[in-house]
């Protein structure tokens, strides 16, 4: 395959001296720059409302960079060639003159070589979005400055709170962009686990064909946090819970993932068309199903953590889940009756994101009368995070006399196999923004489908109340109730 032409690129953070811009964005340009993968005259413009000088977001962006970087130390000689094409403009993002300034700006630094691109990113709090595409749309910033130039817009989740503000912020965007310029951005779908799902389903014969209902009993998809709310996360957390904040975006995608049938050919349409046809084939469920396959709970004080009620921002009687587990069936002819258990949490007993294919056992156990009670069932285990890879639990025979059997692994780790670390997902991501590759990104009926499962949810959890909230410990497994959901005394969810 050729390698990818470098871009000249414009790349444009709104809400530049934010958390996320320290913490993501600017190590993943940095190590883009580093890495050659971007060229090194790219541009880089900060917007946001501080008077700071360039000087001053330059030594800001340096500090993040030694603080966030995954490559340290911070090369000094790359970063005194880079800095100078780092620059800042201080803008309201409700003020029409400021962007009218904003887009002075951005000729000039263009004019100095017009890049191929000009990439925006809208790294800004949610209820700020609108109002900064609005703007932008009135400045002219979605036209490209050169005759052979294009214009990409990144947006960061959450898109909306339900389905009614999805869809207002689809349509506020698509005023002002084409649905192509859109970059809906799942920091998930840039981990290198997550994009060899559709490597290991569809380029290895093997694998495919075993993912259906004749072949899968169930599949648990875990995405678990061993902190908290980390002493700033609080507010938000209360207007969203567990349910908005990872099912709705992280946790859908990883199923539609899985569940998807072969797309017609390997292209970003193609790709999201199937998981549209899984998202949009989610069985809705009755208020009384909802009671029974749902579960939601809220950490307490334990093992020197606070409770939730204890976190900054967060109301002492808060009602909000940090703990959401369910099931959902995908009504399709590949996956008709098999159950996709998903869970996730906060201040649990470790930071894992899994998947967990689990297969039927053999229609005639040959075995039963042996003494073989260690047995299992054949699984795929997708481990995400942490140690990137996969495993592949089957039976094996335990040396010695008699047939003993055992469950033994087979190993796939991408840091041991590949001998390098991955690249953080805001690298990929941000290289496919500017190369125009929307694979990994969520278009809009997407975003509007997940919501329609989760509003649902919703409204039987605020009209019936029920399941009720459950307590538990900072540093556990979650709720012991999540159990009911397998519908099997001898199944469990597998440890974090």
């Amino acid at each position: 395959m050729a390698e990818l032409v470098k871009p000249r690129c414009l790349f444009v953070v709104f809400g530049a001296t934010g958390d996320l811009t320290a913490r993501k964005i600017a190590p993943a340009l940095y190590n883009l720059l580093r890495d050659e993968k971007l060229p090194a005259e790219t541009v880089v413009l900060g917007v946001a409302r501080r008077p700071f000088t360039d000087e001053q977001f330059r030594d800001m962006m340096f500090g993040a960079l030694t603080k966030h970087s995954r490559s340290q130390p911070v090369d000094q000689e790359l970063w005194n060639r880079l800095a100078p094409n780092w620059h800042y403009h201080a803008a309201r993002f409700d003020q029409e003159q400021d962007f009218q300034s904003l887009a002075g700006r951005i000729r000039e630094l263009e004019a100095a070589g017009p890049p191929t691109c000009r990439l925006l990113y809208l790294a800004v709090i949610p209820e700020q979005l609108e109002q900064v595409v609005s703007s932008i749309g009135k400045a002219g910033l979605n036209k490209p400055g050169a005759e052979n130039g294009c214009v990409r817009v990144v947006v960061e989740k959450p898109y909306g709170t339900d389905l009614p503000s999805a869809e207002k912020l689809n349509a506020c965007l698509l005023d002002v962009f084409q649905e192509s310029q859109v970059c809906r951005i799942d920091h998930y779908l840039g981990k290198e686990t997550v994009q060899n799902l559709l490597v290991l389903r569809f380029a290895n014969v093997v694998f495919d064909p075993l993912f259906s209902r004749q072949f899968v009993d169930h599949v648990q998809i875990t995405t678990a946090e061993s902190v908290g709310m980390e002493g700033r996360r609080g507010p938000y957390y209360e207007s969203a819970g567990a349910l908005r904040d990872m099912v709705q975006s992280h946790m859908l995608q990883l199923l539609a993932l899985i569940a998807m049938d072969v797309p017609a050919r390997l292209d970003a349409q193609s790709i999201h068309n199937e998981k549209v046809k899984v998202l949009q084939s989610i069985v809705s469920m009755t208020a009384d199903q909802v009671a029974h396959r749902t579960v939601r709970g809220q950490y307490v004080a334990a093992a020197g953590q606070v409770g939730y009620r204890q976190e900054q921002g967060v109301a002492p009687d808060s009602q909000v889940e940090t703990y959401a587990a369910l099931t959902l069936y995908a009504d399709t002819w590949r996956w008709a009756g098999v159950p996709f258990h998903l869970r996730t949490g906060k201040a649990l007993a470790a930071k894992v994101s899994r998947i967990d294919v689990v297969f039927k056992r053999e229609p005639l156990d040959l075995f039963s009368e042996l003494g073989c009670d260690f047995r299992g069932p054949n699984r795929l285990v997708i481990r995400i995070t942490p140690d990137e890879g996969l495993s592949l639990v089957i039976d094996g025979k335990v040396p010695g006399v008699g047939m003993t059997l055992r469950p033994v692994r087979m190993d796939f780790d991408y840091g041991a196999t590949f001998a390098s670390a991955s690249p953080e997902a805001y690298e990929h991501l941000l290289l496919d923004a500017i190369h125009g590759e929307t694979t990994l990104f969520l278009r809009d009926d997407e975003v509007e489908a997940s919501w329609r499962i989760i509003d649902a949810i919703r409204a039987s959890w605020n009209h019936n109340g029920m399941p009720k909230l459950i307590m538990y410990p900072a540093g556990s497994q979650g709720p012991a109730e999540a159990k009911r959901l397998l519908g099997d005394p001898y199944r469990d969810w597998y440890p974090l």
